[in-house]
């Protein structure tokens, strides 16, 4: 796709991955509205959070967009990763700078993350990014998927990007609070998969 050619084009945002592989790779990404990436500042603390556990996850990202926390991950040594999101030009952004990046463990998928989640996975996965569109009721709903249809491994982890405290949310009682953080109008937190 034209618009994504070369280090930015009109129209498109940019974002910086921060370590492994590809650190400061700098890539470009669709603007659209409700699309607000994960900021750098952010993304460092929860993958300084997330260190010893991203090496070899099997990783989902629900609602993908820019592909910020997904690519990081990739980036960081993740076994595979599997992105989720309805936007078509975020998902050939994100094939296009799979492909810059010649990265052959990345799958994309343009779905409804709701309704892709109803099914079982073939196999479930370690690490979970959940930053979805705000007010929108969006991220209980999700959370109570993959808690019910068996997306989540023992003692993965999950990270959510909402508009309200993360005490707030109402997500699986079995769900462990690790850390949480604010950034501005952002509650950004980490939780870990109890059986």
């Amino acid at each position: 796709m034209a618009m994504f050619a070369g280090k930015s084009s009109p129209g498109a945002g940019q974002l910086r991955i921060i370590g492994g592989q590809w650190r400061s790779r700098r890539l470009s990404f669709p603007q659209a509205p409700g699309l607000r990436p994960t900021p750098d500042r952010v993304r460092e603390t929860l993958f300084n959070w997330l260190a010893p556990y991203v090496e070899g996850a099997r990783v989902l990202d629900a609602f993908a967009g820019s592909g910020a926390l997904y690519l990081e991950a990739l980036s960081r040594g993740a076994a595979m990763g599997l992105a989720l999101d309805a936007n078509s030009e975020a998902i050939a952004s994100l094939r296009h700078n799979l492909d810059l990046l010649k990265c052959g463990n990345g799958q994309l998928l343009q779905s409804d993350a709701l309704r892709y989640l109803e099914h079982q996975p073939a196999q479930p996965f370690d690490l979970v990014f959940l930053d979805p569109p705000f007010h929108q009721a969006l991220l209980k709903a999700t959370c109570d998927l993959l808690e019910s249809r068996g997306w989540l491994a023992p003692a993965a982890w999950v990270y959510t990007e909402s508009e309200s405290a993360p005490s707030s949310l109402g997500l699986p009682p079995q769900w462990r609070l690790h850390r949480e953080k604010q950034a501005g109008q952002v509650h950004y937190a980490l939780w870990q998969h109890g059986e």
